[in-house]
Formats: structure tokens, C-alpha cells, sequence
């Protein structure tokens, strides 16, 4: 750039050189047709090219040093020039909708995708998602989660009718035959307590203070008392002993009439619970009770910090980042680029953010203009106009001496008609 504007300097300087030249060399040639054409021709090339250096000059300096008014009017009109300059760049070069216009040509996420699935795989990329895990984990306030968790853990379960829940239950217990199951359970164990000796003297105790209680009348009052003082609680024991022993037995047989009656009136009473209703309601009320006194978040919160300490470890842990986080990216990532519907969300919000940024910082780039060309003093902006603009106004010096030479012409012609 500086060349050329040497060079053009330098056409300038020889053209301004020829007319005052070609003007000094025709003044004794001033008899002559020839003469006064071309005396006539470089007089006014010589006037013209003196202008336009002058206009020229003027621009930048004072010509020749000399404090001629209106003259060095950049430095002059600096301040206007910026305000100027500003203007431009903000109402005519870069407007908001001229950006904006730009920027909606663009369609972010065509290389927004190629880019992330290209650099996933990369050690930055590697580093970033094992440090925003870590970050993002060490962000959770245990305290809050823990105390919302119980909260909605409280809310879920009080809203949960008993009834359905009774049902349900007590359906598995029949469908299991977990009833039958309950009663070999404890047929077996009282069977186990009957054949101990002690529990035989027990029965005999418990026997015998039966006979001694019961009240009745004549000759059955006979008959027990005289039954009563015939026998002793060992005597009863074990009379009774062996008849339980056998009636357990009988009662563990499958095919056994009472064990079927026995099976069959305990399904009644288990299918006929959730149709309690006051029981139904008490239990309900049991259950909000209890619930709204129970205090978990100090126990939800120790669960989340052995998790969260166990999933620091996991991030640590390099093949657990590649084998489990990016797979797991990479598939959101292709999910959400087959996804037409999120892919234009995706770019609605991304033009609506560059948008709104451009909206709230469009202004800076005036200030940015105005910061930069405060920064440079009054000779190196005229030095970076020169340098951008300085060879079409020397082409200017040219123009205004050849112009004015061929003007001159004309009007010598004239004269010489006239």
C-alpha cells in the first residue's frame, strides 16, 4: 500500500513538474499559434495541479507550514471525523439488521455437530466433561436434595390409598398360599410346644383348673366333682397330651374336612380385610401419622453422599469416562441430530441468543471504533489516511493537471477563434 502510494506521489510530483516545465519552455514561443496553445494548455494544468495540491495538502496539514485558514482540516475536525466514522460503521456499514441478516444466513448446528462429534474423542474434550461431571456433582447441595426427596417420598406415600395397597396384598397371600404355607408354619410349631413334658404338665395344670371353675348344676355338678377328686393335672397332661398331638397331625393333612374349613374361613376373613372400611381408615390415619413423624433427610443424605463419593471415584477413573460418559454423549449427540424438531430448536435458540447479544452489545462497536482512533495521535491518523486513501488523492493531483491542461487548450482554442 505504501508503494503504490509512493508511486502515485511520484506521477504526481512529475505531472505538477511537466506543466511548470512546459509553461516556463513556451514562454518565448508566445508569438506563435502553436506556442500560445500550449503556453495557454500548461498554465492551466500548471493552475490545476497547484490546486489540487494545495486541496490535496490541505486535507492532512498546513502547505508549505503555512497557517493558511481552513487548511490541515482532518486534524482540525477530528472529533467530527469520529463521530463521523462512528456513525457509518453503526447506521450504514454494521447495523443491527445488516448483522442480524448475516448471521440468520448461517445455520449453526451444520457445524456445530460435525464439530462435537470430531472432538469428543479429544483430550481436551476429555477433560472437559470429566471436570463439568465433577463440578456439577460437587454443586449439589446434599442438604436441599435429601430434604426434597423426603418431602416427596412423605407427599407420594400419604396419597397412597391403604385400600388398593391392602388388596394387593392380601391378594398375593391367597394367590401364594401363603395362608396355608402360615398355618404348617405354626401347626408344626405348636406340635413342636405340645410334645414338650413341661408344656404336658401345663395342659395338665390348665385342665384340671377348669374342672375345679366350672360352676353347674345338679348331676353334672355331680359327675365333675367326683371326676375332679378322681384325677390330678400329671393324669390330664397326659390324657390331653397325645389328643392334641393327634388332632395337630390330622389338622397338617392337605386332604383333611377341618383343615379345608379352617383354610377356607381365614380366605374369607384376608379378601374380606379391604373391605373394612373403619379399619380401612384407621390404618390410612396410622400411615399419615406415622409418615409425617418419621425424619429421613439426615438418612437420605448419608445414601447420597456414599453416592456421591463413589461416583467422584467412577469419574476419576478414565476407562469409566470412555466407556460409559462418552458412548452415552456421543449417543445424545446423534439422537439429537437425527431429530428434526430438536435440531431446529437448537438453531432457534442459537440465532435468538446471537440476537439478543448483537441487540445489547451492537453499540460497542462504536465505542470500539471510538476507543481505537482515540488511541492514535493527529499524525499517525493522518499517516493511516494517507496510507489507505493517499494514492486516489495524489491520482487526483494527475487528474486536476491533466484536466487543467486540456482545459487550458480548449480555451486558448477559443481565443484564438474568438
Amino acid at each position: 500500500m505504501a508503494k503504490k502510494q509512493q508511486k502515485s506521489r511520484y506521477f504526481a510530483g512529475i505531472s505538477l513538474g511537466i506543466m511548470g516545465v512546459g509553461f516556463l519552455a513556451t514562454l518565448p514561443f508566445q508569438d506563435s499559434i502553436i506556442g500560445k496553445l500550449l503556453q495557454g494548455g500548461f498554465e492551466a494544468g500548471l493552475v490545476g495541479g497547484l490546486a489540487d495540491w494545495f486541496a490535496v495538502t490541505a486535507l492532512f496539514r498546513h502547505p508549505l507550514g503555512i497557517p493558511i485558514p481552513h487548511t490541515a482540516l482532518l486534524p482540525k475536525n477530528r472529533d467530527k471525523m469520529v463521530r463521523g466514522a462512528i456513525a457509518m460503521v453503526e447506521n450504514n456499514w454494521l447495523t443491527k439488521e445488516s448483522i442480524k441478516g448475516k448471521i440468520g444466513q448461517i445455520t449453526f448446528t451444520d457445524k456445530l455437530f460435525p464439530l462435537l462429534e470430531r472432538e469428543l474423542a479429544s483430550e481436551g474434550v476429555y477433560k472437559a466433561t470429566q471436570s463439568g461431571l465433577k463440578h456439577a456433582v460437587d454443586k449439589v447441595d446434599l442438604d436441599q436434595v435429601s430434604t426434597f426427596i423426603e418431602k416427596e417420598l412423605k407427599k407420594y406415600i400419604s396419597s397412597v390409598d391403604v385400600t388398593v395397597f391392602v388388596k394387593s396384598l392380601t391378594d398375593q397371600v391367597v394367590k401364594r398360599n401363603l395362608d396355608e404355607k402360615a398355618i404348617d408354619y405354626i401347626l408344626a410349631e405348636v406340635e413342636k410346644w405340645i410334645s414338650k413334658e413341661d408344656t404336658r404338665h401345663k395342659i395338665g395344670v390348665m385342665a384340671k383348673q377348669f374342672l375345679d371353675n366350672t360352676e353347674s348344676d345338679g348331676f353334672l355338678k355331680m359327675a365333675m366333682s367326683s371326676f375332679s377328686s378322681f384325677i390330678n393335672e400329671d393324669k390330664l397332661g397326659k390324657i390331653l397330651q397325645p389328643f392334641l398331638l393327634e388332632k395337630i397331625v390330622l389338622l397338617q393333612d392337605k386332604d383333611n374336612p377341618y383343615r379345608g374349613l379352617i383354610l377356607n374361613r381365614i380366605r374369607q376373613e384376608i379378601n374380606g380385610v379391604s373391605d373394612r372400611e373403619e379399619l380401612m381408615v384407621e390404618i390410612n390415619q396410622w400411615k399419615d401419622k406415622t409418615v409425617q413423624n418419621i425424619e429421613a433427610s439426615d438418612k437420605i443424605k448419608a445414601v447420597l453422599e456414599r453416592y456421591k463419593d463413589k461416583l467422584h471415584k467412577m469419574l476419576e477413573d478414565r476407562a469409566f469416562v470412555e466407556k460409559h460418559v462418552l458412548p452415552a454423549v456421543r449417543e445424545l449427540i446423534e439422537k439429537t441430530k437425527n431429530d428434526e424438531e430438536k435440531v431446529n430448536a437448537i438453531e432457534k435458540w442459537i440465532h435468538g441468543q446471537a440476537a439478543s447479544f448483537i441487540e445489547n452489545n451492537h453499540s460497542k462497536i462504536g465505542s470500539l471504533v471510538k476507543e481505537n482512533l482515540e488511541k492514535l495521535d493527529n499524525e499517525t491518523l493522518i499517516h493511516m489516511v494517507e496510507t489507505n486513501v493517499g494514492k486516489d488523492l495524489q491520482w487526483i493531483r494527475v487528474n486536476g493537471a491533466l484536466c487543467g491542461f486540456l482545459i487550458g487548450l480548449v480555451l486558448s482554442i477559443l481565443k484564438l477563434v474568438i
